[in-house]
């Protein structure tokens, strides 16, 4: 089968980003209260639902395009959506980076960067 790791990258994105957007969904006033004392020194002290909402949003979008990206190249449709899930979970893994450094918060950082480095493998591969 061609694309094997395309494959399993993009059911490791879909995994990631679905459970992480349930959690945001259905603990919505957990991650809010967490996330305001995660910025409370940062000027997205007031901004925490609007960003986790932008965030939850990022996150669905790129499991969803993962789901489908990844189908599509099991049934020789394609690797466009896969493409897109790909630029879209970098996106999303970005922004969180930016997040994590600036509340100098450098271990969950170094975390992001281990999901970026397949994520960008992905882009490279079915570009």
């Amino acid at each position: 089968m061609e694309n094997t790791a395309s494959i399993l990258v993009l059911v490791f994105l879909a995994i990631t980003f679905i459970q992480s957007g349930y959690d945001k969904l259905f603990y919505w006033k957990d991650n809010v209260g967490w996330l305001q004392g995660h910025f409370a020194n940062t000027f997205l002290k007031n901004q925490v639902p609007m960003a986790l909402g932008t965030i939850l949003i990022l996150e669905l979008i790129s499991g969803i395009l993962a789901v489908i990206g990844a189908l599509f190249i099991i049934l020789d449709k394609g690797t466009h959506f896969g493409y897109y899930a790909g630029v879209f979970s970098a996106i999303t893994l970005l922004f969180l980076l930016f997040g994590q450094r600036l509340a100098r918060d450098y271990d969950g950082a170094r975390t992001i960067v281990i999901y970026l480095i397949p994520t960008l493998l992905l882009v490279y591969w079915l570009n």
